[in-house]
């Protein structure tokens, strides 16, 4: 019940501050655009289709090489390609949503001068810090599901015929719904530990943005075929994020020093 109480007084808080998503909806409208940009709009500008460079090759003989895919034309092949590679950019989103909110869930509450009287209750340390973390990652969530409906709705008005179907197998889904919200919820809970550190904000957000450099990065080696982004591979980060969420919320509870926050918070 403490936890339940805190959660809906938080969610009630972020309501009042609709302003701490405006970075998360920046983020999934850039994730949204971009792909469609490189797909859709280029082509059409330039006359040119995608088929048509060298440069996309590899994809065609790549999707060409796998059931249920070899009925694709070139243009569509390419199209799908480019459309599962930039999933991860849409896992940004959440990531981005989950920092921004849980960077002022502690410290909003410093700044607002009701941490202190919070912190006097019964309420315990985990029930409170993942009251904080839900109360991120709900959102981030609701983000996720959002900028995915989008996606796919996109990709089934403007995309050649077959691309839709990519877009809803297992390797997909996992990205955007078993990788994101896990890396989502690691951002997050790095932020909720600075945040009990540190007046400011932005450090706990800049801590976070640690989550968004390896993403930033599997994107790039995706693009460039340096890495596939197979299942058994996103099965696997997955649970390693599984591990380090573990592990942080376990430090985040050591960290959160309930006496020292009560005494040096100004």
């Amino acid at each position: 019940m403490r936890m339940q109480a805190m959660l809906a007084k938080d969610l009630a808080d972020l309501r009042r501050n609709p302003g701490i998503f405006w970075p998360a909806l920046l983020t999934g409208a850039i994730s949204l655009v971009l792909p469609f940009i490189v797909a859709i709009v280029i082509p059409l500008v330039t006359g040119e289709a995608l088929s048509a460079s060298s440069d996309f090759q590899i994809a065609i003989e790549m999707y060409r090489s796998q059931p249920g895919m070899r009925a694709l034309d070139p243009e569509a092949a390419i199209q799908a390609w480019l459309f599962q590679q930039f999933l991860p950019l849409l896992v940004l989103a959440p990531v981005a949503g989950s920092m921004s909110v849980a960077a002022f869930s502690v410290i909003g509450e410093k700044q607002a001068r009701t941490l202190e009287p919070l912190l006097a209750t019964p309420i315990t340390t985990f029930e409170l810090l993942t009251a904080k973390v839900l109360a991120s990652l709900l959102p981030a969530l609701g983000l996720t599901l959002l900028t995915f409906g989008i996606y796919l709705a996109g990709t089934a008005v403007l995309a050649r015929p077959g691309v839709f179907s990519i877009l809803l197998t297992p390797r997909s889904l996992a990205v955007v719904f078993l990788l994101g919200p896990l890396a989502a919820l690691a951002a997050l809970q790095l932020a909720v530990c600075v945040s009990s550190r540190v007046n400011d904000p932005r450090s706990a957000q800049q801590i976070g943005a640690l989550i968004i450099l390896p993403l930033a990065a599997l994107l790039v080696t995706q693009l460039t075929g340096a890495v596939t982004l197979t299942l058994p591979v996103i099965v696997t980060m997955s649970a390693g994020l599984a591990v380090l969420n573990a592990a942080l919320m376990r430090f985040g509870i050591t960290l959160f020093d309930r006496e020292s926050i009560l005494t040096r918070w100004k």
